[in-house]
């Protein structure tokens, strides 16, 4: 049986599938349909099924990933938002725009705040009220729920959120509401079920983000399923959730804030699974691919998570801007991002300096080398000009023109007074200083030390840069793994399911009895069993949990997330609480009492994993070694090797390029590089 991985990105939509009896691999990488990508989630699977003679119901599963949801409050899907209404307590209609009062431009007197996401008309108020310890004051006016329920038939919503105050702690009210407000749309969503945490703004928001996602979710799978079964392809369709693991198709529709930022995720899950084979505790990820560049970070095997988020934001040299967007409050792997893809667009502002992004050409028209009707020069452009890139790509599906790639190059090269060459290398190292500090924000930013990490670096365009980058960093090891144009895809098929839980407290970490812990985390056990046995009851048994407390000193506005030990004891909790600060603050307070705001509960299913030995050579291509000129301090005769025709152990001396069907690797002249026993290629820094 086949399980099959779909990473939509905003250049290229990627495949990986694995047969697990003859652990043979299908891969395959085409152009995005950013419009319509499940035009494009289809058409790549019915590929791969004709191009390989694969029977659909040898198809055991599809896991997907793609940007749909962050793509829609970015606007660049070309389509409406859903109609959607909020339902709040009497005296909150404007708890979303009010927001906080930080202002992300301090200094800009035009800035103006991001437009709320319902407007004012559609935001009902309900006379209601719950006090800060849960008590229930006033119980649902059904006469204003009578009313409400009028207003949203006549408004015609195709789906409502549903944030109360103070419902984190006692969700009677919240319930009341749903259940009655069910009967006029398919898609309600009630805060204590999708974010059941203090603070009243962000809560609201993560409700309401879901109530837009929801609809637009599910005609998006419902169109995919649709083709899919027209195949004869009727596989369970898994997601993966922004906090890297997989979750079914159930969850994600009834609570799609779990993936709205999945697409980033897959690589570096994948990077702390290959990590954690060649052993190496502390690594720092690089996916760079058409569009953009990611950077994660792995410590002790484990992508490092945030809880919380904001869509639909900007970014500013790696930072996500806070208060640009709307905050979504779901773990998700930490992420640092840059417009710094193959496709970030090389430009010379009015001053002759030469620029790189954050515009890129994405899928269409590409870069000027695709001709496919791109002017604009690209980093891919630079790097086949450099003779970094080959001309022959994708197994000889795409031919690059080093003429167009030229012209485009001379224009913007000739407004910043440099030669062709000068452009392109200018262009290269600027786009590596971009990358470096996301890299920066990912490590030293989160307390850490990158001297002390691997790179392991994947993405069609990571492997190319990687070396360079990591000499500015101070890295001296780097590992490409197998497959890395594709490996975003192939990290999906090495993930496991992952569901994430949590419990709302805002309480004094000694006002809490022992007992309270345990019976929380005993409820979330129970709600995860449910949950899980309703489409995996085969799964239950296999089922592992990690605890974790939300906890912080009484008084501070933001918390840490500590993982619990199994025998919860608030001595070892709160050394392993200011262990943590002073790594991240860089200090601790001995005395100070903790509060607790949140208990979290994630319940882990292990997924069978290929090895990675057996990933290689899987597209029977070969070619034999040549010789181009490359730039690297200057033009240098450099041996272009395959990477398939590499044995194990085999050290390739820099410069090299090694060339593969989805990417290419850059071994400058002070580095060397050996491919390992688990098909990794190893780049040392020589001493």
């Amino acid at each position: 049986m086949i399980r099959v991985a779909v990473d939509i990105g905003g250049t290229f939509t990627d495949l990986v599938g694995l047969d697990d009896e003859s652990s043979r691999l299908f891969t395959l990488k085409i152009k995005s349909t950013p419009r319509a990508p499940e035009h494009g989630f289809v058409e790549i699977i019915k590929r791969v099924i004709s191009e390989n003679h694969v029977s659909p119901n040898s198809i055991e599963s599809i896991v997907h990933v793609g940007t749909i949801g962050s793509n829609l409050f970015l606007g660049q899907l070309g389509i409406e938002m859903p109609k959607t209404a909020l339902i709040t307590t009497h005296g909150f209609r404007d708890v979303l725009e009010i927001g906080r009062q930080n202002r992300p431009e301090l200094y800009n007197i035009f800035f103006q705040r991001p437009k709320p996401l319902i407007p004012r008309k559609l935001r009902y108020e309900i006379q209601e009220r719950t006090d800060p310890q849960g008590h229930i004051l006033r119980e649902v006016d059904g006469e204003d729920l009578e009313r409400v329920k009028s207003q949203l038939k006549k408004a015609e919503v195709d789906s409502v959120a549903v944030c109360f105050l103070n419902s984190y702690l006692n969700s009677q009210n919240e319930k009341t509401v749903k259940n009655a407000v069910d009967t006029i749309t398919d898609f309600v969503s009630a805060s204590f079920e999708v974010d059941p945490e203090h603070r009243e703004y962000e809560r609201t928001s993560t409700t309401v983000v879901n109530a837009i996602l929801a609809p637009v979710l599910s005609r998006y799978m419902r169109a995919a399923l649709t083709e899919l079964q027209k195949t004869g392809i009727t596989a369970p369709v898994q997601l993966l959730s922004s906090s890297g693991g997989l979750v079914d198709l159930a969850t994600a529709r009834a609570k799609p804030v779990v993936a709205v930022e999945s697409g980033p995720a897959a690589g570096v899950v994948g990077a702390s699974e290959v990590a954690r084979i060649l052993g190496l505790e502390n690594v720092l990820s690089l996916d760079m691919g058409g569009t953009t560049a990611k950077a994660g970070c792995v410590v002790n095997y484990r992508a490092l998570i945030v809880a919380e988020m904001e869509v639909g934001g900007r970014i500013h040299l790696g930072r996500a801007i806070k208060g640009s967007g709307y905050p979504v409050r779901y773990p998700s792997v930490d992420l640092a991002e840059v417009s710094a893809g193959g496709g970030t667009i090389i430009w010379a502002d009015e001053t002759g300096a030469l620029q790189v992004g954050p515009v890129s050409a994405g899928a269409a028209p590409g870069p000027a080398c695709y001709a496919s009707g791109g002017k604009n020069p690209t980093i891919t452009d630079a790097n086949l000009i450099l003779g970094r890139l080959g001309a022959i790509l994708l197994g000889g599906r795409m031919e690059l023109d080093l003429n167009l790639a030229s012209r485009s190059m001379e224009e913007v090269a000739e407004r910043a007074k440099m030669s062709l060459t000068e452009g392109a290398v200018a262009a290269v190292r600027l786009v590596n200083l971009h990358m470096a500090k996301a890299l920066d924000i990912v490590s030293l930013e989160r307390g850490q030390d990158p001297r002390r990490f691997a790179l392991m670096a994947f993405g069609g365009a990571g492997p190319m840069h990687a070396a360079e980058l990591a000499e500015q960093v101070g890295i001296s090891r780097v590992v490409v793994p197998p497959h890395p144009g594709l490996f975003s895809a192939l990290g999906m098929i090495l993930t496991d399911m992952r569901y994430d839980y949590v419990t709302g407290v805002l309480s004094r970490l000694d006002e809490i009895e022992a007992e309270f812990f345990e019976r929380t985390w005993d409820r979330m056990r129970q709600r995860a069993a449910s949950d899980i046995g309703r489409t995996l009851a085969d799964s239950i048994p296999r089922i592992t949990y990690r605890r974790s407390i939300d906890v912080r000193y009484f008084g501070q506005g933001f918390e840490l997330e500590i993982q619990a030990p199994p025998e919860f004891d608030r001595e070892k909790f709160r050394k392993l609480f200011e262990q943590r600060h002073e790594a991240v603050y860089g200090y601790r307070h001995a005395e100070e009492p903790l509060e607790v705001t949140a208990l979290r509960l994630t319940a882990t299913i292990a997924t069978s994993k290929p090895h990675l030995q057996l990933l290689d050579g899987t597209r029977s291509e070969t070619r034999p070694t040549t010789v181009r000129k490359v730039w690297f301090d200057g033009w240098k005769e450099t041996a272009v090797l395959w990477r398939d025709n590499i044995s194990t152990s085999q050290s390739v001396e820099g410069p090299s390029v090694i060339e593969e069907y989805d990417s290419t690797t850059l071994v400058p002249p002070s580095w060397n590089c050996e491919k390992n026993n688990d098909n990794c290629l190893i780049m040392e820094r020589k001493a």
